[in-house]
């Protein structure tokens, strides 16, 4: 598709925003390898919530995500921040592919130093045996503290648990976040 389906998206979401005006609009794109007028096309229609998941760890990314670059993905959920302050960004990624608990904070860092506001992390559960091994299933205890370090980093909502994925109650996750930038709103002033 012309620009990765750019367009798609942005039509979609302006086709939403007419049926529902007061309705919020979330969409999950791809780096459009790396196109910054695919990106500004989907931008300029105005979602609610840009979604851009970052899957998993940079160290990963040959065997996880070889077409994908992890640069490539952060840049791309900044340039939405700094073209539209007022969209929320949102990334996930799945544990469990061989990933260091080290290496999962390091990657939430790098999402807060790109602007991103909502992260989600859930356990990757493989597909089919064409698919990448499952190396580890990550402790609920441990899903808890990735939701601490997230609030401790300022995400504005974190949702961590073992079958949480990026769609995982979205509208939920969003009234989240907008519940607590009020409360930080009002605590502020």
């Amino acid at each position: 598709l012309p620009q990765g389906g750019a367009e798609h998206f942005a039509a979609t979401i302006r086709a939403l925003r007419q049926a529902n005006p007061a309705g919020l609009v979330e969409v999950l794109t791809p780096d459009f390898c790396g196109d910054a007028q695919a990106l500004a096309t989907v931008v300029a229609a105005a979602p609610d919530v840009y979604n851009h998941n970052m899957e998993t760890v940079p160290r990963l990314y040959r065997t996880v995500r070889p077409q994908a670059r992890y640069g490539r993905s952060l840049e791309l959920l900044q340039r939405v921040k700094q073209a539209k302050p007022e969209i929320w960004t949102k990334s996930g990624i799945m544990v469990g592919l061989g990933e260091t608990d080290e290496e999962i904070r390091v990657l939430m860092e790098d999402l807060r130093a790109h602007g991103v506001d909502i992260f989600t992390v859930g356990q990757y559960l493989r597909p089919s045996l064409k698919h990448h091994d499952i190396l580890r299933f990550v402790e609920p205890e441990q899903f808890a503290r990735y939701e601490a370090w997230g609030k401790e980093l300022g995400f504005s909502y974190v949702a961590s648990g073992p079958y949480v994925r990026s769609s995982y109650f979205a509208e939920e996750v969003l009234k989240g976040a907008l519940d607590l930038r009020r409360l930080r709103a009002e605590r502020d002033q």
